[in-house]
């Protein structure tokens, strides 16, 4: 867990006069280069030690920084942590092995049975599983409201509410929540408010910001960036990721030192590649608008998207992800996907190269049609997770694909 004692308040100055572009080249990494090296070594080792058994204890006890035992803490994962916090501009973070990690320590720590959790209809479908299977087995009463409907959510909220969990924009509809509106109702319920800031990246979106206690992500995606690592992390108020530090230091859900590296890596072009992606998935969803093969294209910088106002006023950018629903629905996903040739057919997204698939195969595999259809989730639909590839080539490969619909 990043710790609030470690990073000088000198650093924290200097990082507020920086933009988010150089923040992920240089952030977080200072505390851990050794002996000259530029770049953050990857260390593989189990434990830590100490010759002297009042400094050992200082550490262990938190008086004092350093390491004890990779479970908990060590250096390369301490810099990637460093890194999303600043990025995030929160006050401490942790990583995680995984997103859903990251999700399920985060509700497993905060909620006790007989708490109150509300949330949104279609989130990501492993989300949407601790929602309806897990929780509630603990006597962890579960509310689900529909995403768009803000009146609904504070009305759930309002009557009783331990975590307020967001996802914004929503996998794989592409939907948006106001957060300053439903964090600020969190807050006057008590109610700890977590947001899934995963589609957002730091660089379109900080959460917390806009009053959120929790940005959580799945490192996996855009931050990773190359589909070659897993990992996931929150950040927010100190006491808060303590609290479900302390829950991922004994469950041991901890982030890999090499996976830790590989995220560093890649999170040095992180505003380039979300830069080019935002541009590109804008022009692609104006072209799918014209199809008439696709019935409806969901991406939130669209004049047409139900939510663009609200997007546009919480967002610096509008992300690389779409989803588009074709006419003839699941016969038609069948026929179209098979034909794109820059695109895998592959349950990730957030990646330089274009990955498609429909939620069935991806973000909703775990859930049933008819769950999905409650989710207004149709079968027709594919999610599109524009790479950064030639916009002009990923039209026409979407063009001689869609013929076939």
């Amino acid at each position: 867990m990043t710790d609030e004692r470690k990073p000088s308040t000198g650093d924290e100055a200097a990082a507020r006069d920086l933009t988010l572009d150089t923040l992920a080249v240089w952030a977080g990494e200072a505390g851990s280069l050794a002996q000259g090296a530029t770049q953050v070594p990857i260390v593989y080792s189990a434990a830590y030690g100490y010759p002297d058994v009042d400094e050992w204890l200082a550490v262990a006890l938190g008086h004092k920084p350093g390491h004890i035992y990779s479970r908990n803490t060590n250096p390369t994962v301490r810099a990637f942590e460093e890194k999303l916090r600043i990025l995030e501009g929160a006050d401490a973070s942790i990583a995680f092995a995984t997103g859903m990690a990251a999700v399920s320590n985060t509700l497993f720590a905060l909620l006790s049975p007989g708490d109150r959790v509300v949330s949104v209809k279609d989130s990501y479908g492993g989300t949407n599983r601790l929602f309806l299977d897990f929780l509630p087995r603990f006597s962890i009463e579960v509310e689900l409201c529909d995403t768009t409907d803000h009146e609904q959510i504070e009305t759930a909220v309002a009557k009783g509410c331990t975590v307020l969990y967001l996802e914004t924009p929503t996998n794989p509809t592409l939907k948006v929540v106001d957060i300053a509106r439903l964090a600020a109702c969190g807050r006057s319920a008590g109610a700890t408010v977590v947001v899934d800031n995963t589609f957002a990246t730091p660089i379109n979106q900080n959460p917390l910001a806009l009053g959120a206690d929790i940005a959580l992500h799945s490192a996996t995606k855009y931050l990773g960036g190359h589909a070659d690592v897993l990992g996931g992390g929150i950040c927010g108020a100190s006491d808060l990721v303590q609290k479900v530090y302390h829950y991922r230091e004994i469950t041991g859900a901890a982030l890999d030192p090499m996976a830790a590296f590989l995220l560093i890596r890649s999170m040095k072009t992180l505003a380039l590649r979300v830069a080019r992606q935002n541009e590109s998935a804008m022009r692609i969803a104006r072209w799918l608008e014209e199809q008439p093969a696709v019935s409806v294209v969901n991406y939130p910088g669209l004049p047409s998207h139900p939510q663009h106002e609200i997007a546009a006023r919480q967002m610096r950018g509008f992300g690389g992800m779409l989803s588009l629903g074709l006419e003839g629905g699941f016969e038609a996903v069948k026929r179209v996907l098979p034909r794109l040739r820059l695109a895998n057919r592959a349950a990730n997204l957030g990646a330089v190269e274009t990955v498609a698939g429909p939620p069935a195969t991806t973000s909703h595999v775990e859930c049933t049609p008819e769950e999905r259809a409650a989710m207004g989730i149709p079968e027709g639909l594919i999610r599109y997770s524009v790479g950064i590839e030639d916009a002009g080539d990923l039209i026409a490969d979407l063009e001689q694909a869609l013929s076939a619909a």
